[in-house]
């Protein structure tokens, strides 16, 4: 490649540096070692021409000389790790670090040429060259670093300009780690502590958060870092919607530990999680809550590939069962649980056997098969179909999974003596709209009725609860996707609201429930507020770094797009069916008991719709069925008047 005139020289540095920064970091460290030999044996000569005054550059003892120096500098240096540190991060302890290994070197060159005499090599060589190689390491470390930072700096004119918000030791260390990221030009430090508004810290300015606004609008901001792992969920919100509307890309470090342990670098930064807008604290799970079912227990997941089962085996495995068996119909689901929980308990050194059950609920014999030959003795049945579209164009398929799965099992851990067995439910089945919410609630009437029979030893519960951030189907993947994509974002309705919990939160309420239980009654967590999913929509797409259009905004990035609400879909949920909710030992669960059928008209109805799922398989005669189990469910109109109608 041909560089010409005064802007092709002034670009050679640049292309030098970015095809340097292109290597890897084995290529990188090849490199540094050839310099090294070629600095090796520069200092032999300028160690020869200063003891004996005179230049001799290819004498047969030079030679040997430097053979030798050379052969036993690349041991010594590997082994005292020179190359494990880059050259643009060298720092005082690198030039220690040189110091140390030529220190060394003089060892084997005394033995080699104090102890085995050689003619034509002076002695004090031994000691001279170290110590002019050393000098010419560490001053091939300073040039090379001062110089890569004067190109970095060129090259950031045209980089993302950044703002870290937070000076502390986290803020820091960021800030150390963004210095060398030709991309990143690190504009200053944003601060709550108002005091420190005005100061500078390692070179860079600090403002405080009181200015946040103005900032943003005087210094062309791209990106804000969050370096406050410290913070509060509640402040954490506070500073994401304020920077909602500014059209910057935020994003933010991880936990605290990453903070102590010292290791922050730009790989740690993440994008603004969506749980970060929830506003409220996760409360600390309570250990004898979670372990008392568990510790020690034979445990059985059903629908332990799903996203509430696969977290429930993540929790469970942490409090020590004394095996934990997985039954999923998903081979693939089954698979990937089991090879992620292998890994864990290799990685936590635990000792917890693990069974693999591929089987299908929905099926008495299988049911009942898997239960007759583990014994379980806590149960959480997580197996449902949940999408709401697919069920409520699949109605038999539905509810044969969801109720019949969930009867079966009922029926097996009775059987087969199991002491808990908790049921997990959703806010859907409240006043349920559509055929997965009528499902899930007939299920809770099963459990709620088994409860009730006269000498019943397994202590059966329930707990709902809303929607859980991350899981498959649910909405927060589908608007990263769509954000990815350009656009446009689709919601259904500008005025549907759902309740969000995490995963691992929603699981740890769930098995803490669980040991609370006396039987038959309906745990509900606490969700908190409500979110508006327009408002989810439009949180996403400002914290990527874009902008929302609309009619006052003809110019954004990406439009929000109304596309109607689905088949069974209602514009909002709810988690109780009466009124009176009671409190339970922890802040977040609460404890409700409503009405239910008594066991021997609910079987009644329950045998009938077994045979009408395995006989006729007539979706309308099935949900007339469940109308009649769950007389609060309002159907949509299509399937109102399919109901009225008797047919389809």
């Amino acid at each position: 490649m041909q560089i010409r005139g005064r802007q092709g020289w002034r670009a050679a540095p640049d292309y030098l540096l970015r095809m340097a920064l292109s290597w890897t970091r084995d290529q990188r460290r090849i490199l540094a070692a050839a310099m090294d030999g070629v600095l090796c044996v520069i200092a032999v000569w300028i160690a020869y021409s200063l003891r004996l005054g005179v230049w001799d550059l290819f004498s047969r003892p030079v030679l040997i000389f430097a053979g030798v120096a050379l052969l036993c500098w690349y041991p010594i240096a590997f082994l005292t790790g020179v190359y494990r540190s880059l050259i643009r991060f060298s720092g005082a302890r690198t030039i220690a670090d040189l110091a140390i290994a030529c220190a060394l070197l003089t060892i084997p060159l005394l033995i080699v040429f104090v102890a085995v005499r050689m003619p034509a090599v002076p002695r004090t060589l031994t000691i001279l060259q170290p110590i002019i190689f050393v000098m010419l390491l560490a001053s091939s470390r300073i040039v090379i670093r001062f110089a890569l930072l004067d190109m970095l700096s060129e090259m950031k004119v045209t980089a993302r300009r950044v703002l870290v918000y937070g000076a502390g030791r986290a803020g820091q260390q960021l800030a150390l780690s963004l210095r060398h990221e030709p991309q990143i030009y690190l504009v200053g430090f944003i601060d709550d502590d108002l005091r420190l508004d005005g100061q500078r810290l390692d070179g860079f300015p600090v403002f405080g958060s009181n200015r946040l606004g103005q900032l943003l609008e005087d210094t062309d901001i791209d990106e804000v870092l969050l370096a406050i792992p410290s913070a509060s969920r509640m402040r954490r919100r506070e500073i994401i919607e304020m920077l909602q509307a500014e059209q910057v890309y935020v994003r933010s470090l991880p936990s605290l530990s990453h903070i102590i342990e010292g290791s922050v670098t730009v790989n740690d930064l993440r994008e603004i999680q969506i749980d970060e807008l929830l506003g409220r604290e996760a409360v600390a799970p309570n250990e004898v809550l979670m372990g008392k079912t568990i510790v020690g227990k034979i445990v059985l997941v059903s629908g332990a590939g799903g996203s509430i089962g696969s977290e429930l085996c993540r929790q469970i495995l942490q409090c020590h069962p004394a095996r934990l068996i997985l039954l999923d119909q998903s081979e693939f689901a089954l698979y990937a649980i089991e090879q992620e929980l292998t890994q864990m308990i290799e990685a936590l050194d635990l000792n917890v056997p693990i069974t693999l059950e591929l089987g299908n609920v929905a099926e008495r014999s299988t049911s009942m098969r898997i239960y007759r030959s583990h014994r379980p003795d806590t149960v959480f049945h997580a197996a449902a179909y949940k999408h709401v579209p697919l069920v409520e164009a699949n109605p038999i398929s539905g509810t044969r999974n969801n109720i019949m799965g969930t009867l079966h099992s009922v029926e097996a851990a009775e059987a087969n003596g199991v002491s808990n067995f908790t049921l997990i439910s959703t806010d859907k089945a409240v006043r349920p709209t559509n055929i997965m919410g009528a499902s899930k609630r007939v299920c809770e009437l099963i459990l709620q009725a088994r409860a009730e029979q006269p000498g019943a030893s397994t202590i059966f519960s329930m707990v709902r609860f809303g929607n859980v951030l991350g899981s498959s189907g649910s909405v927060v993947p589908r608007f990263k996707a769509q954000i990815a994509a350009g656009g446009p974002v689709t919601i259904t309705h500008p005025d549907i609201t759902r309740y969000f919990m995490t995963i691992p939160e929603a699981s740890q309420l769930v098995i803490q429930a669980t040991a609370m239980a006396k039987g038959g009654e309906v745990f509900v967590l606490d969700m908190g507020q409500p979110v508006r999913i327009i408002d989810l929509a439009r949180s996403m797409i400002q914290l990527s770094g874009l902008s929302v259009r609309d009619a006052d905004r003809p110019d954004g990035d990406i439009e929000i797009v109304e596309t109607g609400l689905r088949p069974g879909e209602k514009l909002y949920e709810e988690l109780l069916i009466g009124d009176n909710p009671g409190p339970t030992n922890h802040p977040r669960i609460l404890r409700a008991r409503e009405k239910c059928w008594a066991w021997p008209d609910l079987e009644k109805e329950l045998q009938q719709l077994d045979a009408t799922i395995r006989g006729s398989g007539d979706p309308v005669a099935a949900m007339q069925i469940v109308s009649r189990l769950v007389p609060e469910y309002v159907p949509d109109a299509a399937w109102a008047e399919r109901l009225s109608s008797g047919g389809a």
